[in-house]
């Protein structure tokens, strides 16, 4: 493995988990997104300090900037990865509403129970992108490549689909601060006062307070404000879009109203939080 320039693309087939979780940490880790179909074995990790596993069966998606720590795996371990440049596919990401939601939904929720069909398709997915990768001769080769990044993104959006509903519905037949929460996830792009999830729930704002407190000591209005900030910073990272643009995503009655919210809640401009990711 070479530490510098490494490619945008990297599939391995893995025998020997002791080596890749080397090579992974040294390398991959804080570089590059990592898809990992288990085929036998598993793997274990600390994920934002609670522990998880993935097993034969199951798919694994890190985020670059996953917080990872005590990965181990079995002496059996086996696994199809994919590993794509951190920057490259956030560069790529289509620009669908859907994707703010399976995006977070990724972040916490990084291991998934999938179907032989769905193993079928998560493999030819990957041979799809890296065999566009290594098609150095083609003539339109950046745009071909940028291309299958986005059907790549697509495709794995369309394999997850129904586990995400799933956890949708789960959550809206729930308690009320659960229900609270899923209203959040759905609307915090473009409604940020207590007010309208009071009013969503047939309740007023200090019992909506109430609730939320009781259950995990954090007010409403606290809960709205991480959600926002989590799609604000997922929008940040699409250099597609510019910062007047995601302000009229989010409804926010203009640009400075925005770039004064988000100070609030990062502690930095929308601009200045772009020159820091250079």
């Amino acid at each position: 493995m070479r530490e510098e320039k490494d490619p945008r693309v990297v599939m391995l087939e893995v025998t020997n988990g002791v080596e890749f979780l080397v090579d992974f940490r040294k390398f991959f880790h804080g570089y590059f997104h990592t898809h990992l179909l288990c085929h036998e074995g598993s793997i274990e990790f600390l994920f934002n300090d609670k522990p998880m596993k993935c097993m034969a069966g199951e798919f694994l998606f890190w985020f670059a900037d996953s917080k990872l720590s005590d990965l181990h795996c079995t002496q059996n371990f086996k696994a199809s990865v994919l590993l794509v440049e951190k920057d490259f596919l956030m560069d790529n990401i289509p620009d669908q509403n859907w994707s703010i939601d399976a995006i977070l939904y990724s972040k916490e929720h990084p291991v998934k129970t999938i179907s032989k069909v769905d193993e079928q398709k998560i493999i030819a997915n990957y041979q799809n992108l890296h065999n566009r990768f290594l098609e150095f001769d083609h003539l339109f080769y950046e745009e071909a490549l940028k291309l299958q990044m986005q059907i790549f993104i697509l495709e794995m959006w369309h394999t997850f689909a129904n586990a995400y509903e799933r956890h949708k519905r789960s959550l809206q037949s729930g308690t009320l601060y659960e229900r609270f929460l899923q209203l959040v996830q759905d609307h915090c792009m473009k409604e940020r006062e207590v007010q309208f999830y009071a009013g969503e729930l047939y309740i007023t704002p200090k019992h909506l307070n109430f609730v939320c407190k009781q259950n995990t000591g954090v007010s409403a209005s606290e809960w709205i404000r991480r959600y926002t900030k989590e799609r604000i910073l997922v929008l940040l990272q699409n250099k597609n879009l510019n910062v007047a643009e995601i302000a009229d995503q989010m409804e926010f009655s203009s640009r400075s109203f925005f770039t004064r919210y988000v100070k609030k809640v990062l502690g930095v401009t929308p601009s200045d939080y772009r020159q820091r990711m250079d």
